[in-house]
């Protein structure tokens, strides 16, 4: 936690002057039950209405000034734990932009939510309450039992001995309470993962009629998540009854201990008085102390899921000087991609994805990937813009080392469309300007006509403005398909990555998106993953996968001689092609 007060800088002087005036808001408590003992004392006891008086206004003058040190240390503590927050919010999500795909799936999307809400709210609380409180509380309990000996010795005896018996109390069930709001804040997380899981899976829980099972499940995560709330609450809840029996007590001695003081006039009733709203004031400033305390260090677990996250990976930035290794490459005519005995496995999974790949690719020439499901044909094009990092071997681009780039440097050189369409709420405009910033009416439409959409696009209550919902549900999987393609032409990528970019297109719309590319007025180097031979067919190289690895790389007439997995793909899928 204590890593991330570094983001607290500029504004120091509100983490300064919110507790300074709460502790003179605290000051001025402190002297209430002395001018309330010389109003019962002198005034009440003399009859003197004129002091009644003046000891009333002057009560009424230390509320309204207390009244306002206490808002501006509240607006004070506000502003700091607010801005503190943000700076923190921004620098999280930041980080979280830099992330390594495979730090991505290690940490799983629910926990990253998890960090940028809850545990975010709990820290901004935490810092709010810290700066009101946490001086506040101590030293009014300590205030009002010196003040408690300036009124009489043997009378404040009674306060040496409560306070340690309630502090005490208060931390054993503190001590006792905080491993279970740990377990809590566990279990919310799995509950919260259960939830996210069946919002983005509901068309298939509802396809295969797993409702009642997932309700189950819910229900099952729920009632375990509030049996431990209510356990923890029970704790807790012993506070408020122990603490009150311990002051009640003390009470009770007070009043019994004054009266007899009183009677022998060696304490006036005044004093007696006073010394019940000390007492009273020690009970409310250690129960907001024990509440304040298991707030803390909630929210220093929370602090330290977030520290642990901005620590963790996302060093994919890397500030090697490029251009030294840039010149290395020797022309035009050599290699523009280069895969060299590359192996890679995915985060705690046993078996590699991908085997001792190696092959090279010359600008401008047409790449297909084909294979079975889980063969590792987006596992390879995710190493080309180093969103996966090889395990052993190198995979280079004009001869440098993918992982020697700068990210941003190397991103711009590609475009790509990933297996799974992603569109933004906004508009379509909006969408295609992931791709180019600044990109003109004519660009646009230009993309959406390669893309095969210009049609859709170009109808009259349509158009480049029309509104595009939460994930694009507002339009087919084909249309999403396609606007996700030309998103990536848009921008003229050096690399275009298609990955089974066209599995919701229909053979002909397919047919003409393959002509379209191959016609561009400029040949970017291309990578077409599908499971269609008819998309790949025509590539100046074709790659086959099997279980990770390569088992043929050639043109589809040397495949059908030499690779018989890519001759069984072809002949089931020519047969269907013919039947249909």
């Amino acid at each position: 936690m204590k890593h991330l007060l570094v983001y607290m800088k500029g504004y120091r002087r509100e983490a300064v002057l919110a507790p300074l005036f709460k502790l003179l808001e605290a000051t001025l408590e402190l002297l209430v039950p002395l001018v309330i003992s010389s109003l019962i004392d002198q005034g009440i006891g003399n009859r003197d209405t004129g002091y009644v008086l003046r000891m009333c206004g002057t009560l009424i003058a230390l509320g309204i000034v207390g009244l306002l040190f206490s808002v501006t240390a509240q607006y004070y503590s506000a502003k700091a734990a607010t801005n503190f927050i943000k700076k923190v919010k921004y620098a999280l999500f930041e980080h979280i932009q830099k992330l390594s795909y495979s730090e991505i799936d290690q940490h799983g999307a629910s926990t990253m939510i998890t960090r940028m809400t809850s545990d975010m709210n709990q820290v901004q609380t935490g810092v709010n309450l810290t700066l009101r409180l946490l001086l506040r509380s101590p030293f009014v309990v300590f205030g009002a039992m010196i003040m408690a000996f300036t009124i009489d010795k043997k009378m404040a005896l009674i306060f040496a001995v409560m306070i340690p018996v309630l502090c005490v109390i208060v931390f054993a069930i503190m001590l006792a309470g905080i491993p279970m709001y740990r377990k809590v804040q566990k279990k919310l997380d799995d509950l919260l993962f259960i939830t996210k899981e069946n919002l983005e899976g509901v068309r298939v829980i509802r396809a295969f009629c797993k409702e009642d099972g997932e309700r189950k499940r819910f229900r099952s995560q729920n009632h375990s998540l509030t049996e431990s709330q209510l356990y923890a609450g029970r704790i807790s809840a012993l506070m408020n009854p122990l603490t009150y029996i311990v002051v009640n007590a003390a009470v009770i001695v007070l009043l019994y201990t004054g009266a007899l003081r009183i009677q022998g006039g060696l304490l006036t009733q005044g004093a007696v008085v006073a010394l019940y709203n000390y007492l009273s004031q020690i009970l409310v400033e250690l129960l907001k102390m024990a509440s304040l305390v298991i707030t803390i260090t909630k929210s220093i677990a929370s602090g330290n899921r977030i520290y642990e996250m901005l620590s963790d990976g996302g060093n994919e930035e890397n500030q090697q000087n490029m251009a030294e290794k840039v010149e290395k490459s020797s022309g035009e005519d050599d290699d523009f991609i280069r895969l060299d005995h590359v192996s890679m496995s995915y985060a705690g999974a046993g078996d590699e994805s991908l085997t001792d790949i190696s092959f090279s690719v010359k600008k401008g020439e047409t790449v297909g990937i084909i294979g079975g499901t889980g063969s590792g044909k987006s596992t390879l094009v995710n190493l080309l813009p180093c969103f996966y990092k090889a395990d052993r071997g190198s995979v280079t681009i004009d001869g440098v080392d993918v992982q020697d780039y700068r990210v941003e440097e190397l991103r711009e050189r590609f475009g790509v469309v990933p297996q799974r369409a992603v569109l933004f709420k906004g508009t379509i405009r909006s969408n295609l300007a992931w791709g180019k910033a600044d990109a003109t009416d004519e660009e646009m439409m230009e993309a959406l006509e390669l893309a095969q959409i210009s049609d859709y696009v170009s109808q009259e209550d349509i158009g480049l403005n029309h509104r595009v919902e939460q994930e694009g549900k507002n339009f087919s999987g084909g249309q999403r398909q396609r606007l996700t393609i030309a998103r990536a032409f848009i921008r003229r990528p050096e690399i275009l990555i298609l990955d089974d970019s066209a599995s919701a297109l229909d053979f002909a719309t397919d047919a003409r998106l393959r002509k379209a590319i191959r016609e561009m007025d400029y040949h970017p180097t291309t990578f077409i993953v599908s499971q269609r031979t008819s998309s790949i067919q025509f590539a100046d190289k074709i790659i086959v996968l099997d279980d990770g690895r390569a088992v043929g790389i050639g043109t589809h007439e040397e495949l059908l001689k030499t690779c018989e997995i890519y001759r069984e793909i072809y002949a089931s899928q020519f047969k269907e092609e013919k039947a249909s």
